[in-house]
C-alpha cells in the first residue's frame, strides 16, 4: 500500500519539556487513522506540527514522498495537507461561501466546487449566511469543507466531535467515510470519543506522554482495551 503520510523520529517541544517524543506512524492510501488518548497527551501538539503551526524539534514528515519539514503552513496546504483544528476555527463574520473561498485561495482557486456543496448540502442552503450563526455540528461542516476546498491528500481533525451533539457525531462518522471513498484521500483524526473512532477508524493509535502506546486496526478493535487507556 502507499504512504501517504509518514513521521519519522519525531519531536516536539515546548521549552524543556518534549511534547511527542521520538514518533513513528504511517498512514495509508485511503485509509482513516484515529489518533486517542486522554488531554494532555499530545494529540492537538502532533496536529499542530504537521500543519506547521508548531515547530519539530527533531525528525522528518513526509506527505506522498515530499519532506514537507521545512515548509510553513500555507506550503504544507498547497502540498496537500488539509487541517481542521480543534474548535473549527471558522470565520464567524464572513458567509458560509467566503469561509470555503479561503480554503480555494490557499490552493488558487475561486470557484466553490459543486462536489462540496454536495458533500453538504445545508451549507449550499446557507451560504449566504454568517458563519458565526450556524449550529456547532453545521460550523464543523463548514471547516471541513473550507479543508476539502484546498483539495488535500490527506485530511487533519483535531477532536471533530467536541462540542456537537451526538445525533450529529454519527452522521459526521458517515460523511468522513464518504469523503475518503468518493475523493480517495487519506484522514488523521485526534479525538477521544471512542464510540466515533469505532465508528470511523481503520486503525487507532493510543498516545501516551507523546508516545504511541497501544494499536488497534481491522475488525477485530478491541474497544475495552482501547476504553482502559483513556480512564483516567
Amino acid at each position: 500500500m502507499l504512504v501517504m503520510l509518514r513521521v519519522s523520529n519525531y519531536d516536539v517541544a515546548y521549552g524543556q519539556s518534549t511534547i511527542i517524543r521520538n514518533m513513528n506512524l504511517k498512514v495509508e492510501e485511503n485509509e482513516i487513522v484515529a489518533v486517542v488518548g486522554r488531554n494532555g497527551m499530545g494529540k492537538t501538539t502532533l496536529m499542530k506540527s504537521l500543519i506547521g503551526m508548531e515547530k519539530a524539534r527533531a525528525g522528518i514528515t513526509e506527505l506522498d514522498g515530499v519532506d514537507l519539514s521545512a515548509m510553513k503552513s500555507c506550503q504544507r496546504v498547497k502540498a496537500g495537507l488539509g487541517f481542521v483544528p480543534q474548535g473549527r476555527m471558522i470565520f464567524p463574520s464572513l458567509t458560509v461561501k467566503e469561509n470555503i473561498e479561503t480554503g480555494l485561495a490557499a490552493v488558487g482557486e475561486k470557484k466553490v466546487p459543486k462536489d462540496l456543496y454536495e458533500l453538504f448540502p445545508v451549507l449550499e442552503e446557507m451560504q449566504s449566511r454568517r458563519g458565526g450563526n450556524l449550529s456547532g455540528g453545521q460550523q464543523q461542516q463548514l471547516a471541513i469543507a473550507r479543508a476539502l476546498a484546498t483539495r488535500p491528500k490527506v485530511l487533519l481533525l483535531d477532536e471533530p466531535t467536541e462540542g456537537i451533539q451526538p445525533s450529529i457525531i454519527k452522521d459526521m462518522a458517515r460523511t468522513l467515510k464518504r469523503i475518503r471513498d468518493e475523493r480517495g484521500l487519506s484522514i488523521v483524526v485526534s479525538e477521544q470519543v471512542l464510540s466515533f473512532v469505532m465508528d470511523v477508524a481503520d486503525r487507532i493509535l493510543v498516545i501516551e506522554k507523546g508516545e504511541i502506546v497501544h494499536e488497534e486496526s481491522g475488525e477485530s478493535m478491541n474497544q475495552e482495551k482501547i476504553a482502559a487507556y483513556l480512564a483516567v
